[in-house]
């Protein structure tokens, strides 16, 4: 079966969507191709024992690890991407993300371009993912050209008393910013967002804000459970004519002008390696060699924290602080961001609690329990890189920065305590947990060391963009939905003026 478009783009992610509205406007043609299907609702959508327990939502897929050992891959496939589960936190890349800097294990390379390049397309970011937030309290937030759409979403009173007591502890604490519409969410269920499967609008996911834009126009249009094995070029190499994608049970084609590929920083790697042809023996725009390589993974911590009064939120994801995301520290070197986790229940600590322990006692521990996420840098390695082996992802994360994500931990604790919390905890995650997964086709300006360009293009291959996680230079230490919302946009606004 052969279909034909203007624009293909593969996924429907933060990337994928993201691009699609960037172009909704061009009158071309757009086919999305999805993987997945639309996530419908269902009583398991805010069951926090079906979900955390049960696993009602954890998906199947594995992939193998340089060990030859297999791991969950944690990868959503549905109609907006991973971003149906995402804490739905839309932090901009601070200002000194994008400019070389040493860390504790190694260097950041910073990026070939400003952040001022960048702001522009933030600001058309945060408006289409309606975010809310607020100026003025992150010593670390870089300038806005305006405020944020909405005001932030309003701290719980328990939160509150949090804020105040880090405040006197010496910390900044600031309001995340959050893709949020708090009265949909809770009008659906009083629970947190964080995890939790978005099946309304309550969260401004990919689905919710950039596609839902794009689909407005009828010559945007989405084929659902399209699994996408191979591009193929013309003889040159020069051009993409067609994708090969697999729809139930039927291998069908589709040619078009132009493609973009956002399925993800590992699938994009995956199926650019696996289109290798004699024109790209090393896999589809890979001159560089670049391709899977520089593969990042946030080092990333929970801290569980108890208070002698009891925990009364119901969401609690609103507060973080920066104060040791950069070098004013005793280490002399950026450490990383510190940002709540959503309420967690006694199902949710009873799925992730260590050792056997009666219900009752879990209870009681939720209910004076506050849950944070620590996240530090993790350094672009060329052998820090996805592959394909018999047609299976193979991933060798080689982590990095570690010293300087236990040195957050230090400190973390130390405000946790200077703040009243008499019990701290952490868990590290391990190399096979896969947050916030970018870096295998780097932006840059030298088609020698990276896969495109500054507009997300490939240097080889002219009709082919990669908008996704894949394009991140760097990973700094802050989620990187917005950052990747805001490149596709900005690729988008290129497309059309060629």
């Amino acid at each position: 079966m052969q279909h034909n478009a203007d624009i293909v783009i593969i996924g429907s992610g933060v990337g994928g969507s993201s691009l699609a509205y960037s172009l909704a406007e061009s009158g071309r043609r757009i086919v999305i191709l999805e993987r997945g299907d639309y996530l419908k609702d269902s009583a398991e959508a805010r069951d926090d024992v079906a979900i955390f327990q049960k696993g009602f939502y954890r998906p199947a897929e594995e992939w193998l690890g340089t060990d030859g050992e297999s791991f969950l891959a944690n990868n959503y496939y549905y109609v907006g991407g991973n971003s149906k589960f995402f804490g739905a936190v839309m932090y901009r890349y601070r200002k000194e993300d994008f400019l070389p800097r040493p860390h504790l294990d190694g260097n950041s390379p910073g990026w070939p371009m400003a952040y001022e390049d960048l702001e522009p397309w933030y600001e058309r970011a945060e408006e289409v993912f309606r975010v809310r937030g607020a100026i003025g309290q992150d010593p670390t937030e870089p300038p806005h050209g305006r405020p944020y759409p909405y005001p932030a979403v309003p701290d719980e009173p328990s939160i509150a008393l949090v804020r105040a007591r880090l405040k006197n502890a010496g910390i900044h604490p600031a309001s995340l910013p959050l893709a949020i519409d708090l009265e949909a969410w809770l009008g659906r269920a009083k629970t947190g967002w964080d995890a939790f499967p978005n099946t309304g609008s309550g969260k401004i996911d990919a689905e919710v804000g950039p596609l839902s834009r794009a689909l407005r126009h009828p010559n945007v249009s989405v084929i659902t459970g399209a699994s996408v094995s191979r591009l193929e070029t013309d003889e040159t190499g020069k051009r993409i004519i067609s994708a090969t994608f697999t729809k139930d049970g039927t291998v069908q084609t589709i040619s078009a002008e132009i493609f973009a590929v956002a399925a993800g920083a590992v699938q994009t790697a995956a199926l650019l390696l696996r289109s290798a042809n004699a024109a790209h023996p090393r896999g589809l725009a890979n001159s560089s060699d670049q391709l899977g390589r520089n593969f990042m993974n946030h080092n990333t911590s929970a801290m569980l924290v108890l208070d002698y009064k009891r925990n009364a939120s119901v969401y609690q994801k609103t507060l973080a602080f920066n104060d040791f995301y950069n070098e004013n520290n005793e280490f002399r070197a950026p450490l990383g961001n510190v940002q709540l986790l959503g309420h967690v229940t006694g199902n949710i600590l009873k799925a992730n609690f260590p050792v056997p322990a009666p219900s009752w006692l879990i209870n009681i521990i939720a209910r004076h329990a506050y849950g944070w996420f620590l996240t530090s840098e993790d350094l672009p390695n060329p052998e820090s890189r996805v592959m394909v082996k018999d047609d299976r992802i193979v991933v060798n994360w080689v982590r990095s920065n570690v010293r300087a994500h236990q040195a957050l931990i230090k400190k973390t604790k130390q405000v946790m305590r200077k703040a009243g919390f008499p019990v701290v905890l952490t868990h590290t995650f391990g190399r096979k947990t896969t947050s916030h997964q970018c870096g295998t086709a780097r932006l840059g300006s030298d088609p020698k060391t990276s896969v495109v360009d500054l507009n997300c293009r490939s240097h080889d291959v002219s009709n082919l963009y990669i908008t996704d996680a894949s394009v991140l230079p760097t990973s700094a230490a802050v989620n990187p939905a917005l950052t990747i919302a805001a490149l596709a946009i900005k690729a988008g606004a290129s497309m059309r003026k060629r």
